[in-house]
This record gives structure tokens, C-alpha cells and sequence, in this order.
């Protein structure tokens, strides 16, 4: 099936299969069905199904999926060993956190260069990493040609940002600006990351139960 012709949500799920798999077969679970592998998820065995097909047939009928196979065969959708060559620019307290606690490499990408605008901060380094000045990021673009770019500057600073880092050759960005990054070329892949969100999630559910009324909190 063509690219475009996946839904977003199915690509979305991906990754998902892809974190359960693991650890199933870190687990040593040889083979698991799509009503096993959904009650462990949340999802419906038909979804799960519905969403695999969209890439070619990986189950047998009787038998199920084999983890480490369909692990191994989502990996090469998502592109976990293309080592995408990737840079952070701004390194305060978030970016130092997403240099240091995302394993890159298993996520397909190779952190290649960090960088911020601060004079105090460029010129020293991040894990053994030098941090450069962004005045520098033309030249490391044109020599070191990344792909993707991590984002973690002010709001105001992305869109020019960005901008400038398509005109380098860039073609994805996560974004952590606190603001949702939109560009004009729909070749460009964003991906606007709001962790405020996943806890309003959380704190919408404690003020409502299953039926969606209002909770009752104990402390008022």
C-alpha cells in the first residue's frame, strides 16, 4: 500500500507495537495472538489486525504472530536502523534531558551535534558531546548534513528556526517549543510535543469517572 495512503493514527500506533513487542520478547514470549496482544494494549483485535494489514500479512491463522519477527519487521517500517543523522538546538534544562535520556539509536537516529545561543553554554560539552554556538549551524548543516532537528528553544525562536534549518537541508523536527511549529512546505514532517497535555489527560481524569460526571474529591 502506498505511504499516503496510511492513516496517520495507524503510523501513530506503530510505535507502540513496536515498545509492547519488545517487551514481550524481553520476556521470552515467543508468540502471542491479536486478542492477547489487544488486551495488553487496549486495543481491539480487529484494529490490531486492521492496522498490520495495512503493511502486509505477518500473522498465521492458528498460530498468531511471532514477537520477535513482527518486532524485528515493524522495526524496518519505523526505520529504527537508518541512523537518521539529528541535532538539539537549545540546551536548558529540557534539552539537556532530551540530549541525554532518549536512546537515540533505538529510536533510528544518530545525535550528531548540540547546539544553543548562549556564549556560556557553547563551548562546553554535554556527555563528552560539544555544545556549539548556533552561529555555527550553516556551516556543521552543510558539512554534516542532518535530517532532523530537535527543538527545544523558546516558542518565538522556532519558526524562524526551523525555517532556517529547511533551507539547510533538514526535513523533520520534533518540536519542543511549547508551541505547535507550522511550516509551509508539506514535505517537512513535524512532530509538536506538549507534555502538559499528557497531564491534563491525568488530572481530567481525576475529575470525572467512567461516565464522563464530575468526581467526587475526597479533600473538598
Amino acid at each position: 500500500m502506498a505511504k499516503q495512503e496510511i492513516s496517520p493514527s495507524v503510523i501513530r500506533r506503530l510505535p507502540r507495537y513496536y515498545r509492547f513487542l519488545g517487551e514481550l520478547s524481553a520476556r521470552g514470549v515467543v508468540r502471542i495472538s491479536s486478542k492477547e496482544l489487544s488486551q495488553q494494549m487496549g486495543l481491539t483485535a480487529s484494529q490490531i489486525r486492521q492496522d498490520l494489514n495495512c503493511f502486509g500479512g505477518f500473522g498465521q491463522q492458528g498460530y498468531g504472530y511471532n514477537v520477535s519477527a513482527l518486532r524485528s519487521q515493524i522495526g524496518q517500517i519505523l526505520g529504527v536502523n537508518e541512523a537518521r543523522r539529528a541535532i538539539l538546538i537549545g540546551l536548558g534544562n529540557l534539552g539537556r534531558a532530551i540530549a541525554s535520556h532518549v536512546n537515540y539509536p533505538d529510536c533510528g537516529c544518530e545525535l550528531i551535534g548540540l547546539f544553543d545561543s548562549n556564549p556560556f553554554v557553547a563551548g562546553r560539552d554535554l556527555n563528552g558531546m560539544p555544545i556549539h554556538h548556533t552561529e555555527t549551524l550553516a556551516g556543521f548543516c552543510h558539512q554534516e548534513h542532518p535530517e532532523l532537528a530537535i527543538l527545544c528553544v523558546p516558542e518565538q525562536a522556532a519558526p524562524a528556526l526551523a525555517n532556517q534549518l529547511a533551507g539547510l537541508g533538514v526535513r523533520a523536527f520534533w518540536n519542543f517549543s511549547h508551541g505547535d511549529l507550522r511550516l509551509n512546505d508539506p514535505a517537512l514532517l513535524v512532530e509538536n510535543v506538549h507534555l502538559a497535555d499528557s497531564l491534563l489527560t491525568l488530572t481530567y481524569g481525576l475529575g470525572h469517572d467512567i461516565t464522563g460526571e464530575p468526581a467526587d474529591n475526597p479533600l473538598r
